[in-house]
Parts: C-alpha cells; sequence; structure tokens
C-alpha cells in the first residue's frame, strides 16, 4: 500500500511520482539525484572535468563557449545532461553530457532533445512537372 509523503506540502501525483509546490521528481521526497550522492558524486566531477576540457561548442545553440567567462554570466560554460534526470537520464554517464551555455541549458530545461525538422516533412513531392509530356 502506498504511504503519503512525510514532507509538509509535498503530494503524490501518482505513485513514485511526487509534488512540492508545483515541482515535480521522480524521487521521493528526502532522497537525493543520484549525482549528489558521495560515492557517484567523485565520478560526475571527473566527467564534468572531461567534457569542459574536450569540448568547446554548445551542445544545444552549437556556437563556441568562451570558457573564460565566469558563473553569473548567462554565457559561461556549464555541462547539460542530453536526456535530462528527471527523464530517467543517467546522470552520471558521459554519453549523457555535453557542454552547453548557461543560458541555452535554462532554456532548455528539463526537455528531450527535439531533432531538426526536416524541410518536406517527409513527404517527396517534384518541384515542378512538366504537364505536356505527363
Amino acid at each position: 500500500m502506498f504511504k503519503p509523503p512525510l514532507i509538509p506540502g509535498a503530494f503524490a501525483l501518482q505513485e513514485g511520482i511526487f509534488s512540492m509546490r508545483g515541482a515535480t521528481s521522480n524521487y521521493p521526497p528526502g532522497s537525493k539525484r543520484p549525482e549528489r550522492d558521495a560515492g557517484k558524486r567523485a565520478q560526475y566531477d571527473h566527467n564534468k572535468k572531461i567534457i569542459l576540457a574536450t569540448q568547446s561548442i554548445c551542445g544545444i545553440c552549437g556556437k563556441p563557449v568562451d570558457k573564460s567567462i565566469k558563473y553569473p554570466d548567462p554565457m559561461s560554460p556549464t555541462v547539460d545532461h542530453i536526456i535530462p534526470v528527471s527523464r530517467n537520464g543517467d546522470p552520471i554517464a558521459l554519453d549523457n553530457l555535453q557542454l552547453a551555455h548557461r543560458y541555452c541549458n535554462r532554456k532548455k530545461g528539463d526537455s528531450l532533445p527535439v531533432e531538426k525538422p526536416q524541410k518536406n516533412e517527409g513527404r517527396d513531392f517534384p518541384q515542378a512537372v512538366n504537364w505536356r509530356t505527363f
């Protein structure tokens, strides 16, 4: 049987998904995100250093990231989860991390990566038809 959360103001949206004042989470109240766990934090920090050392292009907007810009600036470098942790993405896997501007990362939020739409949207129509020879 499902027990209600012990934190005041938190309530269960459905079993396994909790909300506290409008923010939803896949983690029960009182639990930490996996990369904040002491055992996994070292691996996350190591992968973060690898990303900052090897990548120089924002994975979201495609523009260069100036690594000399520091934190409060919206164009400062940050590490983004390609598949957000809130959408069950791996929080410490190197394949799920990319370099991004802080502005781009905040704008993306917890949305999934969107593929660029094709121009013809999957329809292959001829550009011009010679009706005399049709």
